[in-house]
């Protein structure tokens, strides 16, 4: 075999090296009893610890939401010294075919103690009660189709499992920075969900 033969493999090992780098240094931790994402595909039944988030309100083109939000967020969190973690927190109208209107972004700080000195007029600071979701994982892009996509499957899922009922702002939670390429992007999207008790005959 000639030496430029072995050229085409070892650049796809480079790239896949360089690939799995980006997404490891791009990564960041979790708050603090966060359950780990969602695998790919798999729809299940998770329970999330009270946590304190920095938010955002946006209007306009929901695909936009996060891209648009994410500035004055990151502006918070920097003015503040207060240190990334993701995932990034995206919860839509409850209008689930909506492309245009009224969205919330937040940045979740790493535990309830912290809070920030400043806070500027267009960013709110909530404390989220603990909660019950029904979660997608998904791996890839960050496109609205796939997010409504999914909370298709989702409706499926509930309508399916009648001891669950939907109580809460549909989300969705994406872990991964813009530096990781898009095939190896994971998001969550999550309905809140309550155990539904049947009445004794």
């Amino acid at each position: 075999m000639k030496p430029y033969h072995l050229l085409i493999p070892l650049g796809f090992i480079a790239l896949a090296a360089l690939a799995i780098g980006v997404y490891q240094a791009s990564s960041a931790p979790l708050p603090a009893g966060f359950p780990t994402p969602t695998p790919n595909g798999r729809i299940e039944v998770k329970n999330y610890p009270a946590y304190r988030a920095a938010t955002y309100r946006y209007r306009g083109q929901l695909s936009e939401a996060a891209n648009w939000s994410f500035y004055p967020l990151y502006q918070h969190i920097s003015s503040n010294d207060i240190s990334m973690t993701a995932p990034v927190e995206t919860r839509y109208p409850a209008d689930t075919g909506a492309t245009s209107g009224e969205a919330e972004v937040s940045f979740l700080y790493r535990d309830t103690n912290t809070y920030p000195k400043e806070v500027a007029d267009n960013i709110r600071i909530e404390d989220v009660p603990p909660m019950t979701v029904v979660s997608l994982g998904l791996q890839g892009g960050y496109d609205f189709d796939s997010y409504q996509q999914g909370l298709t499957r989702l409706n499926e899922w509930l309508a399916e499992h009648p001891g669950y009922r939907a109580v809460g702002s549909l989300r969705r939670f994406f872990y991964d920075g813009p530096y990781v390429p898009d095939p190896l992007k994971r998001s969550d999207i999550q309905i809140p969900v309550e155990a539904v008790s049947y009445p004794e005959r």
